[in-house]
């Protein structure tokens, strides 16, 4: 499996009916020469076609900056295009996914503000596993909520990078990091901007916050 152990940084996660089609590379790219370590593609469409296109566009973008490229809810895409993979509770086996997409890809799965279902998923083979949320989120506003606490009991029984995810903002993301994180995700605290450029500034100062916590 790959080493994740040591995946830290900005999670930028994509969302078609924020960016739309005109803006996804763009900011995308934005994103990831900020500093994104990693790249989530997040189309909930059946649209099979536009999706395939542009998960390659951003599988190329990535490939150029150093990013990892994360596909939401398609393992299926995920191994077509020989990337992550990203699931929620709903999404599928992630035992499934692993065989199918082998032992190297990234692998992420949601768990709520749960220890056990961390704990299952990581038995599972998830390279990574995400809390959330931790506070209101544009994204996600009926999920259950997640606290500081959570991620500090989870680093000290997990080894695999810790993903918080749901209304982070650069106000709130040190105290994360703090707690534990060793990513942090974000939607529209880093993509609801006017310009590609201040997607990139945006991602240059979620990543600075790792450099001095």
């Amino acid at each position: 499996m790959k080493d994740t152990t040591k995946l830290r940084g900005l999670y930028a996660i994509t969302d078609s009916k924020l960016l739309g089609e005109e803006r996804l590379l763009p900011y995308a790219e934005a994103a990831v020469k900020g500093g994104a370590r990693l790249l989530q593609y997040r189309d909930k469409s059946s649209d099979d076609t536009r999706r395939l296109r542009e998960a390659d566009a951003l599988r190329e973008i990535c490939g150029r900056h150093g990013a990892q490229l994360i596909i939401n809810d398609d393992a299926e895409l995920a191994a077509r295009l020989g990337v992550g993979l990203h699931l929620g509770q709903e999404d599928g086996s992630l035992s499934v996914a692993r065989a199918l997409l082998g032992r190297k890809a990234i692998i992420g799965a949601t768990c709520h503000a749960r220890l056990d279902l961390a704990e299952q998923a990581i038995s599972e083979g998830a390279s990574y596993i995400a809390f959330g949320r931790f506070f209101d989120s544009n994204t996600k506003p009926g999920a259950p909520s997640a606290t500081p606490e959570l991620l500090a009991e989870a680093r000290q029984r997990f080894s695999v990078p810790i993903t918080a995810i749901g209304g982070v903002t650069l106000d709130t993301a040190l105290g994360l990091i703090a707690k534990g994180a060793s990513l942090i995700a974000v939607v529209h605290a880093l993509f609801a901007v006017d310009s590609a450029n201040e997607v990139e500034r945006r991602a240059q100062a979620f990543s600075e916050l790792f450099a001095i916590s």
